[in-house]
């Protein structure tokens, strides 16, 4: 005959290994959560502008001008702009791909971004080149640029895996106007006519 403390005492452990079981389990790991947009603009009363040239490592901008430098410039790429201008980029969210991606470099481009006040630096908000895709093509086109996932359908602004799938991500040109805020004429707003070419969004 079985004592009836036994029979109590047989939910109870199987209760116990139950939970001890579940406990064993893996987590389940935590679903990535969609990438985020990078939205930078610059501080108030800070003006932004369009430079134009060709983006060149430093130190070949240095050569080319007789200048020597050592390895500490090595890495440092500057806009090289047509009135013989060297200007740095920083390499933040949208000027590192200067640094990383080599064809980006000493090929025409326009730049939406930024100076500070007694700061030679170039902050980069938009990035343009100016291409012939065809040679057929009498005049060049501007090309807006950034990095592109297929998958996720999402934009990135630097060489890495994409942020939301981590599969590969490839360059990207499109067809677009200059934003609305930049003037590339000396012509008064009221006689100005709207340019085709020019993408009117904010």
């Amino acid at each position: 005959m079985i004592h009836p403390a036994r029979i109590l005492l047989v939910p109870l452990v199987l209760g116990l290994c139950g939970a001890a079981a579940t406990a064993a389990q893996p987590a389940k790991p935590a679903e990535k959560p969609a990438a985020k947009k990078t939205v930078s603009k610059p501080p108030r009363g800070i003006k932004r502008e369009l430079f134009a040239g060709r983006v060149v490592m430093l130190s070949d901008a240095l050569k080319r001008r007789g200048v020597k430098s050592t390895d500490e410039f090595a890495k440092q790429v500057v806009l090289e702009t047509s009135d013989g201008e060297l200007i740095p980029i920083v390499p933040d969210w949208r000027g590192r791909a200067f640094y990383q991606d080599k064809r980006l470099r000493n090929r025409p481009v326009q730049l939406v971004g930024y100076r500070r006040r007694g700061i030679p630096y170039l902050q980069v908000l938009m990035v343009f080149t100016i291409d012939r895709t065809d040679k057929r093509q009498k005049k060049p086109v501007r090309r807006y640029f950034d990095y592109w996932c297929d998958i996720c359908s999402i934009p990135m602004y630097e060489i890495k895996r994409c942020e939301c799938c981590q599969g590969p991500i490839r360059m990207r040109f499109q067809p677009r106007g200059l934003p609305s805020y930049i003037r590339t004429d000396a012509k008064p707003k009221a006689k100005r006519a709207a340019s085709p070419n020019r993408d009117t969004s904010p």
